[in-house]
């Protein structure tokens, strides 16, 4: 059956997979057009297959956000498609910390910190020109419960993490007034791939953090998706520069 198409449209990062995929099946789901970006092609290519065989409106554009080339080539070719972008989901990021702070390495610090804050940064300079543009729009970061809180051994994420709270934050006040609202969704402990690569690299580890969860289990994907779409909803009118756990009450 075909998703009758509202005219709106949604870009989601980090789309190949996990959260960002099932954030760009809701916002199909809803009628949008959904451009799905990612490194990983395959995946993407996937996502779309998706969206396109409930019915939806989808393509793929390759991007990796730490470059701002390809990141300005991305909003380029969103306008190319749809002459327009009303939602952002910046959702790229990654995590491959093994120790404590001391253990780590500039390489690391430097893959994690690009991803998951100059990604944000980047997106979001050139996705508030076009929305200024046309007169408004929503953005949804991806942050985590670990921006919110400690980290134990995963301090450069955690680090990453509250940094893009500040750039939430601080974009949220710039552009209040021109009726863009910029949110952030602080996931706790989901089911992806992520997750399962976590769990395998270090067990005890993984089976803490499933453990946190006041409501016994870890989240699905979906439910974070929720939040997101919530977010960007007129039901959210007047909701910005919140940072808003999805984590079955893992920050209280």
């Amino acid at each position: 059956m075909t998703v009758s198409h509202t005219g709106q449209v949604a870009l989601v990062t980090g789309a190949a997979a996990g959260i960002g995929r099932a954030t760009a099946l809701a916002f199909a789901a809803k009628g949008l057009a959904v451009v799905v970006s990612d490194v990983d092609e395959n995946g993407g290519a996937q996502t779309v297959a998706l969206i396109q065989g409930a019915g939806g409106v989808a393509h793929f554009v390759g991007c990796d956000v730490t470059r701002d080339a390809e990141v300005a080539a991305l909003i380029a070719r969103v306008l190319e498609l749809y002459g327009r972008l009303d939602y952002a989901f910046n959702n790229a990021g990654i995590e491959i910390e093994k120790g404590r702070l001391a253990e780590g390495d500039e390489a690391e610090f430097d893959a994690i910190m690009g991803v998951n804050v100059k990604g944000v940064w980047l997106c979001m300079k050139h996705q508030l020109p076009v929305m200024l543009k046309q007169g408004g729009g929503a953005i949804v970061n991806t942050a985590s419960v670990a921006g919110l809180m400690a980290a134990p051994k995963m301090s450069i994420y955690c680090a990453s993490k509250h940094a893009v709270l500040g750039l939430t934050r601080s974009a949220a006040v710039e552009y209040a007034r021109k009726n863009i609202r910029i949110n952030a969704v602080c996931p706790g402990v989901i089911d992806t791939e992520m997750f399962r690569r976590a769990h395998e690299a270090d067990p005890k580890k993984a089976d803490f953090a499933a453990a946190m969860h006041p409501v016994g289990r870890i989240g699905k994907a979906e439910e974070v998706a929720a939040a997101v779409l919530y977010l960007c909803s007129d039901a959210a009118a007047f909701v910005t520069g919140v940072a808003l756990p999805v984590d079955g009450g893992a920050t209280l």
